[in-house]
């Protein structure tokens, strides 16, 4: 009857209404990497996309891997129909998944637009589980929410379970009659798939993540690629100082010709968390370094960090747990360390134990400003927003590092003596000052491969804890804490006050941000060097790979982008108003070479931390609250009669034009710290302005910056050419597309570029993400947090 009510309405054959209401089922398949396996699945599952209605909604199936949680949208087999009637082309429209839907601009190579991997799914244990298995929230790690309903299908209200109008619901309901007998047999199968997200998303085991058995396949599946057993190393980017020549040549490009490689920890001898290879002084014997280590935690001797053109140097230890010893060990390292220094210049000690924010406090932020940022309402214009921003502190403890940071750069660079950032464990903050101190005084660290190699120096291979901190196998909450991204968001903050002195982009740091959550690569694995070496070597024994094979290649570091990213996306990591050394600029017709000169402070940056001369304590400073630092900021730069040397130092720095490849020192005023509107509210759909932010003036500067180096290319062929060689390529020619920018420049015979569909929240995309208005259900920490008690119930099916 309803098919015959819809034939005399809009027309169609019975054949044709045969094929709209009843469309041969295309079985979806996902796309699976190299040993990754379907765990369960379930099908008739509803992606909600927006929390005031159901119409833009996504229908298909959810499956869970041994890696991920992926979503595939139904593909309607019935589009072609759409051209027979107006009506029927609006129906259409509600069911088919895949029209008119906008996509990320930035395509991953290992995951879809609708697959999560199970490490980046939120875990939080505070109460019992109260699940109800017809909705799943996963709240994950890189701040997305993503709704699943998995109900049955059924008409609901005056619209049907597809959302299309009243009068054609009652046409559907034997189509939809025939759907449920099959919806019924999935109701078991949701509360599987729940069940294999909670047991997949908690490994027992470091080698049980997915990045062991697909490195593994991945490994003897280019084993074409070696010939006679020998490998042809990729270039990663970044130098890895895992080797003696490798750190000579960081010494050699230091200028630290009183310090040399050490041996005493091969074989991890002396301390577990450090690496093989290390650098001390020339006057400290290797004898002294192993008598001496039992007296520091976890042995961790001083570990030299970088050498300043004036002599001075930054080192790092951990503190010394035998009290009784403090005072020896300090003569010893302290003399040392001075004769190093072509001056003898004094050595400062900072304890940032105690100046410092410590990762309790840190992560107790981050868990306020995400609540705030994803699951609170969103009104950027409300003033209680921006009190509730301030008032998680997240912002505050991003300006005391980098103000720390800024006041060791001052005693290296302004009183010319060396620093030693001390801290408890040497694994936590020491990590982020001393990042942020050689960032601001070395540019070789602001390019893309400088800062690849600082992160891979002074984190993975210094023991940064980040199986602990990212909580990989959501073993210890206590352990988590989000000092990387921490890090991350005060790079963010000197690239937006310096956009010129930076060869990458904020994208950059975002997608870097992501990639912990990605068990794929090495680099955000492990605990330490040893633990590493370890676990790989068994890994490599497990998987059969010959002995002495160089561990970047069957298990690569995140440096590796063309795992990820098309070489076209991966132009999204480049600056286009990056001033690399050497090039040059034109001021008022002349052209100039930018040089590297010593600059100063500004007088904003007060107070000398915690800290000590020659091993004597001279001074304590305590972390301030953001408001402090207006107190300490003056109506201009000019000089006062109390000035300390400190204030001189910042004043005249700020006094003069910031040198792009020199130093760099970052503005603290409350003003110039913002929130890093990418990465915490990229997915939120009422912050995303369409047409707007940022990517207007990248996608300008792109087109720019990639027109003049398609003039300094055809200028170079045309001075290339002799009388005789022939006449210049045309203008108009083909250009290569291999070019540096993600934006082309174009030519004025192409089609305008697509900017209407650029958002502020470029290259990534909020659509999919659940509003915050509509987050009801339950969170997938609750059910993770129960989730072990419900894999040894064997009543389960019967108690849902």
């Amino acid at each position: 009857m309803q098919k015959k009510l819809l034939t005399e309405m809009v027309g169609l054959s019975k054949t044709d209404v045969k094929k709209t209401f009843e469309p041969p089922i295309k079985k979806l398949e996902p796309k699976l990497l190299q040993g990754e396996i379907v765990v369960n699945e379930v099908n008739f599952v509803r992606k909600c996309i927006s929390a005031e209605s159901s119409q833009d909604d996504l229908w298909g199936k959810l499956i869970c891997t041994n890696f991920k949680v992926s979503f595939i949208p139904q593909d309607a087999s019935s589009k072609q129909l759409a051209k027979r009637k107006e009506d029927l082309c609006t129906f259409l429209h509600c069911i088919v998944s895949d029209i008119a839907r906008e996509k990320s601009q930035l395509s991953h190579l290992l995951l879809g637009d609708h697959d999560i991997p199970l490490t980046c799914l939120e875990h939080s244990s505070n109460r019992k589980l109260k699940f109800n298995p017809t909705e799943l929230i996963l709240y994950c790690k890189d701040l997305r929410i993503i709704r699943f309903c998995l109900a049955r299908l059924g008409l609901r209200g005056p619209k049907g379970a597809f959302g299309f109008p009243q009068p054609h619901y009652t046409a559907l309901r034997v189509r939809q009659l025939n759907i449920s007998r099959q919806c019924a047999s999935e109701k078991g199968l949701s509360v599987n798939v729940c069940l294999a997200i909670a047991h997949y998303s908690h490994p027992a085991d470091l080698q049980l993540l997915f990045g062991f058995e697909y490195q593994g396949r991945r490994y003897h599946e280019s084993k074409g690629e070696r010939v006679n057993g020998s490998t042809h190393e990729k270039d990663y980017g970044p130098p890895y100082l895992t080797a003696r020549r490798t750190l000579d040549r960081e010494i050699k490009r230091t200028g630290a010709s009183e310090w040399r490689v050490c041996s005493v920890n091969e074989g991890f001898a002396i301390s577990q968390s450090l690496p093989e290879f290390i650098v001390v002084p020339v006057s400290l014997a290797d004898e002294d370094l192993k008598k001496y280590s039992i007296f520091f935690t976890d042995q961790r001797i001083p570990l030299w960090c970088w050498n300043h053109p004036n002599g001075s140097a930054l080192v790092r230890m951990a503190a010394i747990s035998d009290p009784l010893q403090q005072r020896r060990i300090d003569q010893k390292i302290f003399t040392a360390i001075t004769k190093s220094h072509p001056q003898r210049s004094e050595v400062l000690r900072s304890d940032l134990d105690k100046c410092l924010p410590n990762i309790q406090d840190i992560q107790s932020g981050f868990v306020k400003v995400r609540q705030i940022c994803v699951i609170d309402h969103f009104e950027e214009s409300d003033e209680r927003w921006f009190s509730s921003i301030e008032n998680s502190r997240w912002l505050e403890y991003v300006r005391a590092f980098l103000k720390h940071s800024a006041e060791i750069v001052y005693q290296l660079d302004g009183k010319n003596a060396s620093v030693i950032l001390q801290e408890e464990e040497d694994r936590d903050l020491n990590c982020v000052v001393s990042s942020l101190v050689q960032l601001m005084l070395d540019p070789h660290y602001r390019s893309l491969v400088g800062f690849q190699s600082l992160v891979q120096k002074e984190w993975v291979m210094a023991g940064h804890r980040f199986l602990d901190r990212c909580n990989h196998l959501k073993k210890n909450d206590k352990e988590e804490s989000p000092l990387f991204l921490l890090f991350l968001d005060c790079v963010s903050q000197m690239l937006s006050q310096y956009p010129a002195a930076f060869e990458f982009t904020e994208s950059y740091l975002t997608v870097l941000s992501d990639s912990m959550w990605i068990p794929l690569f090495s680099t955000f694995l492990f605990n330490s060097s040893k633990q590493q070496a370890m676990h790989l070597m068994d890994f490599a024994k497990n998987k059969a790979i010959p002995h002495g094979e160089d561990q970047v290649v069957y298990f690569p570091p995140v440096w590796d982008w063309s795992q990820q990213f098309s070489p076209k996306d991966q132009t999204l990591f480049n600056n286009p108003m990056y001033v690399g050394k050497g090039a040059a600029c034109v001021q008022n017709g002349e052209v100039k070479t930018f040089r590297r000169t010593k600059k100063a402070y500004s007088h904003t940056l007060r107070g000398m931390p915690a800290s000590l001369r020659n091993g004597t304590k001279v001074g304590e400073d305590t972390l301030t609250r953001r408001g402090s630092l207006v107190s300490e900021l003056r109506s201009d730069f000019s000089p006062v009669k109390d000035e300390s040397p400190s204030e001189r130092f910042f004043r005249d720095w700020f006094s003069r034009p910031a040198d792009q490849q020199g130093l760099l020192i970052p503005l603290l005023v409350p003003s110039h710290l913002a929130l890093w509107k990418l990465y915490f509210l990229r997915w939120v759909p009422e912050a995303c302005i369409p047409k707007g932010g940022p990517i207007t003036a990248y996608r300008k500067l792109s087109q720019l910056v990639d027109e003049i180096e398609i003039l300094q290319n055809r200028l170079r062929q045309y001075k290339g050419r002799g009388p005789g060689n022939g006449p210049l390529p045309s203008p108009s020619g083909p250009l290569s597309d291999q070019r540096r920018m993600y934006f082309k420049a174009s030519s004025p015979h192409d089609p305008p570029s697509p900017s209407d569909v650029l958002t502020s929240s470029f290259p990534f995309s909020p659509t999919g993400n659940l509003c915050r208005g509509g987050s009801h259900g339950t969170p997938i920490s609750k059910f993770l947090n129960g989730a072990r008690i419900w894999l040894s119930t064997e009543t389960l099916n019967d108690t849902v």
